[in-house]
């Protein structure tokens, strides 16, 4: 697939207004000079951590509880379901009411929540109640990252930077994927098996309350005084729903590989080598993330999709074959180099598939979906862990992104991206106020 590098050059303080003379491609350098954008991208950053630290700070902690990575893996999935669930109701919320009165409840609810898991599970309460209090941490997880795409959106309609910052935001994902379950890893296993839980919940309050407080870059309500405004869901796209397939798959490369590394070092004595073997895999991910972003490609987004999720599939069915800590760390980062290419060509393709009215929404669908997946995928490979050899848990990724590259090859043809329309600015996951006279 032929690309050309994007130029990082062009004039400094980009406010976003459509009338800037901008590169076709400009570049992140210019994207982050933006006038305001590290006012809301500091505190977005450690509000979006939960995501990624949850899962496995919850693995950690009620395997050292339990002694059982099937009964850890099965609380994580309740609360990867449950925000898969209300990830989407969140993000609809936010397009009708605002983000400051979404987020700012949910942040409290999940603080709490959060807390109250950590109290159940290290007084060794009974399982079903580490399974309700796993019901609202997983539903109160932030919407952070559509939450910032939508904010982007306002500063940057109307101007080339638009692609740009669609490209940065799933090159940040990556690095939260990147630097969450490290993290969690190097709390759970040298500080405390309760600390990555107190941390995320800590970062979830303090990032999400000052994301919450610049409420001079979030979008604009959409009312329906003088206009009819209809509220679609994204979900009624075709090309949603094989985006959610496909990122489902991806989420189980996540899950799957959390509890099986977790699983295999622990079964060699050094479970110390956990960070180190899922770093190799993050580091993989991130380095791809970034020339990926940083790529004008010229093959559509429908094409490198279905190519590279056979890459990520082909890589993710190596994983169970390997035996020895170098061969897991090769195979490791070539997954991981794999992952970053699906995911943001998946986000990508949301700008052309879904109106700009319900386009917050879609991200919250994919987000969901990596949740989910990856939810599922912590539960049979933990179930595996525990019945099977080590190792098992790696049938998961490759069984997972197998059926997902399936369903995208079958259904490829909904990804055709939709005729964009000249009379609205295109937007990254916001709604567009519209003034009618």
């Amino acid at each position: 697939m032929a690309s050309t590098v994007a130029s990082g050059r062009g004039p400094s303080g980009i406010s976003g207004s459509p009338g800037n003379s901008v590169p076709s491609r400009p570049g992140y350098g210019q994207l982050l000079r933006t006038r305001g954008a590290w006012t809301f991208l500091i505190p977005g950053f450690a509000a979006r951590q939960p995501f990624a630290m949850l899962t496995l700070s919850l693995v950690l902690l009620l395997r050292h509880t339990t002694g059982s990575y099937g009964a850890a893996g099965a609380v994580a999935a309740v609360t990867g379901v449950s925000m898969a669930l209300f990830a989407p109701l969140a993000g609809r919320l936010a397009d009708r009411h605002g983000q400051r009165t979404v987020l700012i409840p949910g942040v409290l609810v999940h603080t709490v929540s959060g807390l109250s898991l950590t109290v159940l599970a290290l007084g060794h309460a009974p399982l079903w109640t580490l399974f309700a209090a796993a019901v609202p941490t997983g539903a109160s997880v932030p919407q952070i990252g559509p939450m910032v795409r939508a904010r982007w959106g306002v500063k940057l309609q109307g101007t080339p930077l638009m692609t740009t910052a669609a490209a940065f935001e799933s090159v940040t994902d990556e690095l939260t994927f990147v630097l969450g379950p490290l993290l969690a890893t190097a709390l759970c296993t040298t500080v405390d098996p309760a600390a990555g839980l107190l941390t995320e919940a800590a970062l979830t309050l303090v990032g999400g309350l000052l994301f919450a407080a610049r409420r001079g870059t979030q979008p604009s309500v959409v009312l329906g005084g003088h206009a009819r405004v209809e509220h679609a869901s994204a979900l009624s796209v075709p090309g949603v729903r094989v985006l959610i397939a496909a990122f489902l798959g991806i989420g189980s490369v996540f899950g799957g590989m959390q509890v099986s590394l977790a699983a295999f070092t622990e079964s060699i004595g050094e479970p110390g080598l956990n960070g180190v073997l899922y770093g190799t895999f993050a580091a993989g991910n991130m380095l791809s993330g970034v020339v990926c972003g940083a790529v004008a490609w010229k093959a559509a987004p429908r094409r490198r999709l279905v190519v590279g999720y056979a890459a990520l599939a082909l890589t993710a069915s190596g994983l169970w074959a390997a035996h020895s800590v170098a061969v897991l760390a090769g195979v490791g980062l070539l997954v991981g180099m794999c992952v970053a290419p699906a995911l943001i060509t998946g986000y990508t393709l949301v700008d052309g598939l879904v109106p700009t009215r319900a386009r917050t929404e879609a991200f919250t669908w994919l987000t969901g979906a990596v949740a989910l997946g990856q939810a599922a995928a912590v539960t049979v490979a933990g179930q595996l862990e525990d019945r099977f050899w080590d190792g098992a848990g790696f049938l998961v990724p490759m069984g997972g992104t197998l059926l997902a590259l399936a369903t995208l090859v079958a259904l490829r043809s909904r990804l055709a991206t939709r005729p964009v329309s000249r009379t609205v600015a295109r937007g990254v996951g916001h709604r567009v106020s519209l003034t009618v006279d």
